[in-house]
């Protein structure tokens, strides 16, 4: 039986203490770097990967490392497996791809890893793209596909998430979108 996987994010204010709390994270759990970077608006993102118990303790850590610089944070047991591939950007959709485009937006890149997970985990839906906070201002958005049906039902579970963390921007279902809106992961 093979472990669980567990994702955990920590969004700080600080640069300089970003990199002190992605070491003290690496030390207190046996996990897998996924992100580590400066984002937009001066702030700085981890997002580790690895068994519930060990992202649970590598997060724990960096949130007490952070101090007043901490932003948002986050640790999802048993992440659905269509996160990871979305997270990096590999998910490539048929080309006879047909199905609805859903679009949720959040105000941070945490909370879009939250939302991203619930929608999955609602409804049968392709989730393709998480994009967390390059380039937008420090925002987040997903990308998913499926039947109208599971597209509205995966984007509500992922906009009530981020409502629930305060932090929905938008949230978007097209039924039929034109080819030239996939284009890119077609």
């Amino acid at each position: 039986m093979s472990v669980p996987k567990s994702i955990g994010a920590v969004e700080l204010s600080s640069i300089g203490l970003g990199y002190q709390v992605e070491d003290t994270m690496l030390k207190a759990g046996k996990v897998e770097l996924v992100i580590a970077r400066t984002i937009c608006s001066g702030k700085y993102l981890i997002v580790v990967a690895g068994s519930v118990s060990d992202v649970e303790a590598a997060v724990r850590a960096g949130i007490q490392e952070a101090k007043d610089s901490l932003i948002d944070w986050l640790i999802l047991p048993n992440v659905h497996e269509s996160v990871f591939p979305a997270l990096g950007q590999s998910v490539v959709l048929p080309h006879d791809h047909d199905g609805a485009l859903g679009v949720v937006e959040t105000f941070g890149g945490v909370s879009i890893l939250a939302a991203a997970d619930a929608a999955a985990k609602a409804a049968n839906v392709i989730l393709f793209r998480i994009h967390v906070a390059m380039a937008l201002g420090g925002k987040g958005f997903l990308l998913l596909t499926g039947t109208v049906a599971d597209v509205r039902a995966g984007v509500q579970a992922a906009a009530e998430e981020a409502r629930r963390r305060g932090l929905l921007v938008s949230e978007v279902v097209i039924p039929r979108p034109r080819k030239e809106l996939l284009a890119e992961y077609l």
